[in-house]
């Protein structure tokens, strides 16, 4: 096994090349092997940045005596969940059937057909209080399959019967029947009015709740919503969850006040996050989410670049050792920021002589989270930049340097919007150079394939990829005016239709018919911790129709809303991508500028509408005279007095045109239900 795994494409699969267990790849070789010689199948999914991965690692597939009987009784196979996100999500899924909390590292036991009928994560070598050690859990579950094999089939076939009602019911509801307001304020009901983040002890980014409850409040301008989101974001941008030093958000926190981070920075929450501060930024002129959108942009563009494309992940190993690199003893940031006023630093940023994070210090801003003046702001920028130095000599934690589809999609989105909100034309710049090199990278026409590992393509496309890529054009559309970005937009959704499209249920699968197929084919709604490709398309299919005027992608998108409403509205807080695609939908709006573009009232009518969250809005910038789509209801609208002119355009009605840009501001700063009182009167 050792020369299969440490020729995998795949890190998590390669750093397990020296283990004691024999272990195999997925795939139908392996399959038959438990099948022959009558063996379950002990299939074990991680990914390289997991602490916990890491750890079972060390633990459990080097010691001999786990190792012997983790031969003896099983086919052991790895899985790597990045490669295998389809892997990963159908057993994941059966985890939850088992009413197992499911994450990573997730140890699941299978018949030889592949199967679940029991399942663990990391189990301690050695038995505690209260917790079966991973030795002894191996023995129960190889006994209970030697001696109960009827009992085993049972439980078995209870967890497929499980999925098939979980992703293959009819979860379609009436689209009258779905309510926006309400699905916030049933999330907002489980948020931590005092810390912000879903209520309990480990607070995730959750970028996509937070961005349900801050449309809620640009919706209907209530400022109970805004209110749960401004303490989120206090809470994570001031607290132990936000590198401080490096910039760039880590994956969780570890206790309720977002105080002390799990080591690993995600592309994918990053990504997410640059759009909800962006978005924060365009209502309030917030200077700190001004500050972590640049910082955390930066440190994509330092930290995450893969050629032009971005790495999946950085910080992996054990807690211990990641603490090492992101934290400082008192001496070591005195001797870092020799000759300046270290004192107001340590003040400001919580360190101590006894230190804030297990007796090393985290640099945080909680409890001391403004500066008395700006030039308090300029010295800690300038002593942050000395610490970034002094912290780039130590060894770095790993980083995953694969690229994936989905994720490089999410990311190249929040840099086009961010970009063009910030006007910073180098970071436009850099997400279209991603955007050809995932292209270049992953693409086949109108296929992709969803990773790639030094430009070894590894694994078909799933419906998260193509979505996200999809939507990622037609930002990058919408920011620069590019038309080349259109058509791959359209063939991605093109794929969609056809590979991944349940034409018996409705909706889009999670793999395409074409490829490999397990036991059970997916159709979800819900996110997981990136948006739904359910969700996603929404509001890819909605941009399409107001672009192209072709009404099938209208069809298409009121379809699909039908199609997951009760689902929706059963799991809400896991629905963040379907709302917001389900509120493009019903509330899109298109803000139409006429005018020759080179022209500078041209450029400020268009500035003026970046200026503002509108998250439903696309702004479309027409010459004069050209045509629009047919059935556009700005047709035969023209420049007024030979002026740039803007019309707000939505459910079929248009505004007078405008062309004063403060004044399309302002009218675009007016809560939804009053822009529609605008625009039809």
């Amino acid at each position: 096994m050792t020369s299969t795994l440490a020729n995998s494409t795949s890190p998590y699969l390669a750093a397990h090349k020296d283990n004691l267990v024999a272990w195999r790849t997925w795939g139908p070789d392996a399959l038959a092997e438990a099948r022959a010689g009558d063996k379950p199948i002990l299939l074990s999914i991680g990914y390289v940045s997991c602490s916990w991965c890491h750890t079972l690692n060390s633990e459990a597939f080097m010691d001999p005596a786990v190792s012997a009987l983790i031969n003896d009784n099983f086919i052991p196979i790895l899985v790597d969940r990045e490669e295998r996100p389809d892997l990963d999500l159908v057993y994941q899924g059966a985890a939850g059937a088992m009413r197992h909390n499911g994450g990573w590292p997730l140890n699941i036991f299978l018949t030889p057909d592949g199967v679940p009928f029991w399942v663990t994560g990391y189990l301690p070598k050695e038995p505690k209080p209260g917790i079966i050690s991973f030795t002894n859990l191996l023995e129960d579950v190889s006994k209970l399959y030697q001696t109960d094999k009827v009992k085993v089939a049972e439980i078995a076939a209870t967890v497929r019967a499980a999925l098939e009602e979980l992703y293959n019911r009819d979860m379609a509801a009436a689209q009258e029947n779905m309510n926006l307001d309400m699905a916030a304020l049933r999330i907002a009901q489980n948020y931590d009015i005092f810390f912000g983040g879903m209520q309990g002890m480990l607070k995730f980014p959750n970028a996509l709740m937070l961005d349900l409850l801050w449309r809620a409040f640009l919706r209907n301008g209530m400022p109970q919503f805004s209110q749960l989101v401004f303490t989120t974001l206090d809470s994570m941008l001031f607290g132990g969850v936000y590198d401080h030093i490096g910039g760039g958000f880590f994956r969780h926190s570890q206790d309720e006040r977002w105080l002390e981070p799990v080591f690993e920075k995600m592309l994918y929450d990053n990504a997410q996050m640059i759009d909800v501060c962006t978005s924060t930024w365009q209502f309030n002129r917030n200077e700190l989410c001004r500050q972590r959108v640049t910082e955390t942009v930066e440190w994509i563009l330092r930290d995450m670049k893969v050629g032009d494309g971005f790495a999946a992940a950085i910080g992996s190993g054990n807690e211990e050792e990641d603490g090492k690199y992101y934290t400082w003893s008192e001496a070591e940031i005195d001797a870092a920021l020799v000759g300046t006023f270290s004192a107001r630093f340590k003040q400001v940023l919580g360190v101590s002589r006894d230190g804030n994070f297990k007796g090393r210090n985290l640099p945080r801003r909680l409890g001391n989270p403004v500066p008395a003046n700006e030039a308090d702001e300029a010295l800690l920028l300038k002593q942050g930049a000395m610490l970034l130095a002094a912290r780039e000599k130590r060894a770095k934690p790993q980083r995953d340097e694969r690229l994936l589809a989905d994720w490089n999609g999410l990311a190249i989105a929040a840099l086009a919007r961010a970009g063009m909100v910030f006007e910073k034309p180098e970071w436009i710049a850099a997400a279209t150079a991603a955007f050809d090199h995932v292209v270049k990278t992953l693409g086949d026409g109108d296929r992709l394939s969803h990773i790639a590992n030094n430009g070894v393509k590894a694994g078909a496309g799933i419906a998260d990829d193509y979505a996200n890529m999809a939507r990622a054009a037609l930002q990058l559309w919408e920011v620069t005016g590019d038309e080349r970005f259109i058509a791959p937009a359209r063939g991605w959704t093109k794929t969609l239709e056809t590979h991944f499209w349940n034409n018996t249920l409705n909706g889009y699968c999670y793999n395409a018919d074409d490829g490999e197929q397990l036991f059970i084919r997916p159709r979800m709604l819900f996110d997981n911790p990136t948006p739904s490709a359910n969700g996603t398309m929404l509001t890819v299919l909605t941009r399409l129709a107001m672009l192209t005027g072709e009404t099938d992608y209208m069809s298409r998108a009121s379809t699909l809303a039908v199609t997951f409403g009760d689902e929706a509205n059963r799991v809400m807080n896991g629905s963040g991508a379907f709302f917001a695609g389900f509120e493009y939908l019903v509330n899109s709006l298109i803000i139409l500028v006429v005018g020759h573009k080179g022209n500078a009232k041209t450029r400020e009518l268009v500035r003026a509408f970046w200026s503002k969250p509108v998250p439903n809005g696309m702004i479309v910038q027409i010459e004069p005279g050209d045509p629009l789509p047919p059935g556009h209801p700005a047709t035969g609208r023209g420049m007024l007095n030979g002026q740039p002119t803007a019309y707000l355009c939505q459910m079929g009605n248009c505004s007078d045109g405008i062309t004063d840009p403060a004044l399309l501001a302002n009218t675009l700063t007016l809560p939804a239900q009053m822009r529609q009182q605008v625009q039809q009167n």
